[in-house]
């Protein structure tokens, strides 16, 4: 199944397909663009930073804006799948990842005769500062929960939100996937000055000005909170596996949320070392 747009950042067409793999091959990104196509896995190490995105790179190559599909995969418990791009950039589509769910619900779901690789977490993680923090603890109900705090100040368009999901497929599609990525009017328009997102309007994503958004409703009283969410779900995919805890983030971005993931896994390695020592 295909999703086609273009790159919010770059306004480079390009089509996203995803196809099934094998049992233990993971979510991989496959930029069928260059002969020879290059093979990304979706995994901490293979990130990079930069601004206001999720970006992965192997071999000198990239692929950019993963988080909205890494999301839907998460959210749908979709761990073996191959995600082959047409450009560096994947598609903004409407925002969200509710157009990579509904592809992958149109093509279906296969059950495999394999374990999913799973983290329980045992301990509780904090990381950050007063301002931004993200933290990691169990969860006594099992699966995976997340909690969010937004602040933008009580007297901001967005105010602050907060809202705490289990998340499964059902909650995922229902609650999280149509939430839309957001910014303000004058970060917009700073974008612009620097050549970037010129093909993006309002009507694409959300743009808050002073009075709200501009020319597009919300599909949720609290869709900013919704979508960052969405945001840790995505990168926390990159774990490579299920992770049965419970986040709370507050102010978290992607590059905290990428820091809690590879606290995450070094502390899963050490684990592992103890026991087999």
């Amino acid at each position: 199944m295909t999703v086609a747009g273009y790159g919010y950042w770059s306004g480079q067409d390009v089509s996203v397909e995803f196809r099934p793999a094998e049992a233990a091959t993971g979510l991989v990104f496959v930029r069928g663009d260059l002969c020879p196509e290059v093979r990304i896995a979706a995994v901490i190490d293979n990130r990079i930073e930069a601004p206001r995105r999720t970006t992965l790179r192997r071999h000198g190559v990239s692929v950019e804006m993963v988080e909205h599909v890494l999301a839907a995969l998460a959210g749908l418990c979709i761990d073996n799948c191959e995600i082959w791009v047409s450009a560096a950039e994947l598609p903004g589509c409407d925002g969200s990842s509710l157009p990579f769910v509904e592809a992958l619900d149109s093509a279906g779901l296969v059950e495999q005769p394999a374990l999913r690789s799973t983290i329980r977490v045992r301990d509780a993680t904090w990381l950050g500062n007063q301002e931004s923090w993200i933290e990691l603890e169990p969860c006594v109900e099992g699966g995976l929960t997340i909690e969010y705090h937004l602040d933008f100040g009580r007297d901001h368009p967005i105010g602050c939100q907060a809202l705490s999901l289990p998340i499964t497929p059902e909650t995922f599609r229902r609650e999280i996937a149509p939430a839309r990525t957001f910014l303000m009017k004058d970060e917009a328009q700073w974008l612009l000055t620097q050549g970037l997102g010129k093909r993006t309007t309002p009507r694409d994503l959300l743009v808050f000005s002073d009075e709200g958004p501009i020319d597009n409703p919300l599909r949720f009283a609290d869709e900013c909170v919704r979508h960052k969410i969405l945001d840790v779900l995505g990168d926390f995919a990159l774990a490579g596996c299920d992770l049965i805890g419970h986040i709370t983030a507050h102010r978290s971005g992607h590059q905290l949320n990428a820091h809690m993931v590879r606290t995450l896994l070094s502390h899963e390695s050490l684990a592992a070392l103890r026991r087999s020592a």
